[in-house]
């Protein structure tokens, strides 16, 4: 690789040799890696009262795998689901539930989102002197410069007071929708030579409506297009406070950090393709599916298929049938589960019902076809990604926002994680590393 017509090829290989270490050391020194044990559990290393994830449970003193759920507050986020989705947007209700511990009653609702629509608005010129500025592709980088940026114009930017935090908190909750749109159309527009639309976020909306009327040139969705976004945005709010993103935040927090800083490193995190990226290659796996595959409905081409794709021969050859599988979910996910049912719907909406016949489908195969591979005692489902990246291109959302779209739930969560740990933790969060390094003697310049 060269940058400025530096060869940084011999450079990194004295990296690879100055910093490899031999992976028996890590069993020797029972190190932990990832924060894992051998079993793949997370290490415990706080306590938090905001959701909760099972996967397993213990039956006769053995850890037995059973269908996943996740809880928010004490709610089966499905149960939460259900009950908002025939009466009002959700994603304001949970977000409340999240920050303050309570579902809220009609007037706090009300007020609440009074709030969050009073917060929507960005500094004078803000859009042309910093979104418009460097546009890029990479919306969580402009994202995360933007969140940046905006502390050189909060007063109170280092007060860690919970009110302070609280009211910087809802504000970037309030204005993340923003960011990320306003930041793709910088991009497409500059980039990508297409018209600039640049619509002004409206106080009778909800988050969802907002998305998806600053996204069109022509504002318009569906009713049903906004409620299925709604949903996704619920189902992605949360997720435990081990995922990274969210354990970043806890991290960052106890070093006393300001909230820009704490929700900027928090953005790069889920910006790894690892963590944050998943529903985009489930995207770009079926998108190779369809064309490798002309007929759809036959289920042995499919199948051939994703066994190429497990032995490497097909896509980008890593084995993997993306959106299947989670770190922590085995039987299933539970957030795929309720997602499935508005997922169809929104199908048969847009007319693309032979797609999520095929989604269904690889959803059916791949579990067989990866224990037959891996031999996975455990078994493995598919996670929510695998339907939430078809309902983005179903609702014509651009890939460059697939990422941003989930920090604009996520970033409810980190904001509970970053008050509670301001609140219970007196203590910065730094972990141990055992070195395994040789002492040496100084060497003389010209001796070496």
């Amino acid at each position: 690789m060269k940058r400025s017509g530096i060869d940084y090829t011999d450079y990194a290989q004295l990296c690879r040799e100055a910093d490899q270490i031999d992976l028996k050391l890590f069993d020797e020194y029972e190190v932990q890696r990832g924060l894992r044990d051998k079993n793949g559990n997370g290490v415990l290393t706080g306590l938090t009262k905001i959701s909760r994830i099972e996967s397993f449970q213990m039956v006769n003193g053995v850890k037995t795998p059973c269908e996943g759920k996740l809880w928010y507050r004490g709610y089966n986020c499905i149960e939460l689901v259900k009950g908002f989705n025939h009466k009002n947007f959700g994603f304001e209700e949970v977000a409340y539930l999240l920050l303050f511990g309570e579902l809220p009653t009609e007037e706090q609702l009300k007020t609440f989102r009074h709030v969050l629509a009073a917060e929507r608005t960005l500094p004078t010129n803000f859009t042309r002197d910093v979104i418009m500025k460097a546009p890029t592709s990479d919306i969580m980088s402009s994202m995360t410069r933007s969140v940046l940026t905006l502390a050189s114009y909060d007063k109170n930017c280092k007060d860690t007071s919970v009110e302070n935090v609280l009211r910087q908190c809802m504000g970037l909750i309030s204005l993340f929708p923003v960011l990320a749109v306003y930041g793709y159309h910088a991009y497409n527009h500059y980039e990508n030579d297409d018209s600039m639309y640049i619509h002004r976020p409206s106080k009778k909306l909800s988050t969802a409506e907002n998305i998806l009327m600053m996204l069109r040139p022509d504002k318009k969705y569906t009713e049903l297009e906004a409620r299925v976004l709604d949903t996704a945005l619920v189902l992605h709010m949360e997720h435990g406070g081990g995922n990274n993103s969210t354990f970043t935040t806890r991290v960052v927090t106890s070093s006393g950090a300001d909230t820009y800083a704490v929700i900027a490193a928090a953005l790069c995190s889920l910006k790894g393709p690892k963590h944050g990226g998943a529903n985009i290659k489930v995207v770009e796996m079926m998108r190779d599916l369809q064309k490798q595959v002309g007929d759809w409905t036959d289920e042995d081409k499919v199948r051939d298929y994703l066994q190429k794709l497990l032995n490497k021969e097909v896509f980008d050859k890593k084995g993997l049938i993306y959106g299947m599988g989670h770190a922590v979910y085995s039987l299933s996910d539970p957030r795929a589960t309720v997602f499935k049912g508005f997922v169809e719907k929104l199908a048969k909406e847009k007319g693309r019902e032979k797609d999520f016949a095929l989604y269904s489908m690889v959803e059916r195969m791949a579990p067989e076809l990866i224990g037959q591979k891996s031999r996975i005692y455990n078994g493995v489902s598919a996670n929510v990604d695998f339907y939430s990246g078809f309902v983005y291109s179903m609702l014509e959302i651009p890939l460059e926002l697939y990422t941003p779209i989930f920090a604009i739930a996520r970033i409810v969560g980190w904001s509970a994680h970053r008050i509670e740990e301001l609140l219970n933790m007196d203590k910065i969060i730094r972990p141990a590393y055992k070195s395994v390094m040789d002492t040496r003697t100084y060497i003389p310049m010209e001796e070496r």
